[in-house]
């Protein structure tokens, strides 16, 4: 018989009003709630090791305000360090819980993170015998690659809905879904979801999950007797619409819902004949990568603070760029002027909790799609879930031609061209070991 055991609790995260709300470069503050935000925690064990992975409703908690996550969780429950992941769905209708653009709220980051830790107990409290059963398919249609190579052979990030400048997408989105179903007797089976494409599609300022949300909502809902977690892939180049499609632009709270209903739709089509998973064997680790900063030049500085200046001023007129070429120009000039006085290099955190055959592997931030691609093919684990913003939020992850065709990730990443290689590597080797 499997000696492994699972757990599974949740947390409500919903927030007062008036909090600052992360995910633009202009400033919003909370003024209602569309849907609740949520931490659901898995616990895992297999007599000798115990894990715990968190998907939370935040856009990302960077890596030395998850450290601190780490460690009340930890304190709290007496696992190592490494064996607490967490995993953002990177809403963009959520509080600020990182200091960055925007204030955070002390006292909420403070309720939050004992929240999480509280849910963590109770998941390694609710853990029983269980058995995996695991499954794939396919969403179409409603996620897209937002870079595409111009007609002046320039490249653009979110070009614009039908502009007819546009040549063609540059790459292809990943519309794989992954299904994990855990079934323990005479409790809820638990639903683990892995699909990849960006969540600011509600925008406004109003307090919302999201498309994640809808797709815990849904599935729960259809299905009686489950849980649902919902984990966001690698999403840095992707986005919701497609502007070449001779439909009007589709955004806003009803086509959240439709996401979450495509999604959850297609899981619950798997759900029933998802083939069973064989091992019980529970592990984790991190790897520590350290990369060169994307440091500017003197000129690049001088620049920088001038149209940071008239940015804040509200003097966007004065700043020769319009649309998203503005916004690329903007987080440009705020990543040279952060990295003014160092460091010359960061360190990232990897990090991966197996149970079975089944493999977290986290990446802090946001990768681009074939960063994704390249963990799960050459992963040796039966089922791989690559998640974004995981045990940190430290920006894009451009793949090397990135850097050479230009546009917003590459111009805004603080890391040298190469690092989306080196975090494939890094990962790829930390799974293999683990395995």
């Amino acid at each position: 018989m499997s000696k492994l055991k699972i757990g599974f609790a949740r947390a409500d995260l919903t927030p007062p009003n008036d909090l600052f709300i992360s995910g633009y470069y202009s400033e919003r503050r909370g003024q209602g709630c569309l849907d609740d935000l949520k931490a659901s925690v898995l616990a895992f064990s297999d007599g000798e090791r115990t894990a715990v992975v968190f998907t939370i409703d935040v856009i990302g908690i960077a890596q030395d305000f998850g450290d601190e996550l780490r460690g009340i969780i930890a304190k709290r429950t007496g696992l190592p360090y490494e064996a607490i992941y967490y995993a953002c769905t990177h809403t963009h209708t959520a509080p600020a819980i990182s200091g960055d653009l925007f204030p955070i709220d002390p006292e909420f980051n403070s309720v939050m993170f004992r929240q999480c830790a509280d849910a963590a107990v109770r998941a390694i409290a609710d853990m029983s015998e269980a058995e995996v059963y695991t499954a794939r398919g396919k969403v179409e249609g409603i996620s897209f690659i937002r870079r595409f190579k111009m007609k002046n052979g320039k490249t653009q990030t979110n070009p614009g809905h039908g502009n007819p400048d546009i040549d063609h997408p540059i790459s292809t989105p990943d519309e794989t879904l992954q299904l994990v179903r855990i079934v323990r007797e005479g409790k809820d089976d638990l639903v683990v979801i892995n699909f990849q494409v960006h969540p600011d599609v509600v925008s406004g300022s109003y307090y919302s999950s999201d498309w994640p949300g809808w797709v815990r909502r849904s599935f729960e809902g259809a299905v009686p007797g489950t849980k649902c977690l919902f984990f966001n892939g690698a999403q840095g180049d992707t986005n919701h619409f497609n502007p070449l499609s001779g439909i009007p632009r589709r955004s806003g709270y009803n086509h959240a819902r439709h996401m979450g209903l495509c999604i959850a739709g297609e899981a619950m089509k798997l759900y029933t004949y998802a083939e069973k998973s064989e091992g019980d064997r529970v592990d984790y680790a991190q790897y520590n990568l350290e990369v060169p900063a994307n440091r500017g030049t003197a000129e690049d500085l001088e620049i920088a603070e001038k149209y940071i200046a008239l940015h804040e001023a509200g003097r966007e007129s004065e700043i020769p760029y319009t649309g998203m070429e503005y916004v690329t120009a903007v987080a440009r000039a705020y990543r040279v002027k952060r990295l003014e006085h160092g460091p010359d290099s960061f360190t990232l955190y990897l990090n991966a909790v197996r149970f079975g055959d089944v493999v977290f592997s986290g990446v802090p931030g946001e990768p681009f799609t074939d960063i994704g691609r390249g963990i799960k093919d050459a992963s040796p684990f039966g089922m791989t879930i690559v998640t974004c913003c995981s045990n940190g939020y430290e920006g894009y992850y451009p793949m090397q031609s990135a850097y050479d065709e230009g546009g917003y990730e590459a111009n805004s990443s603080k890391f040298c061209a190469g690092i989306a290689e080196h975090i494939i590597e890094g990962s790829v080797e930390m799974l293999k070991k683990l395995y």
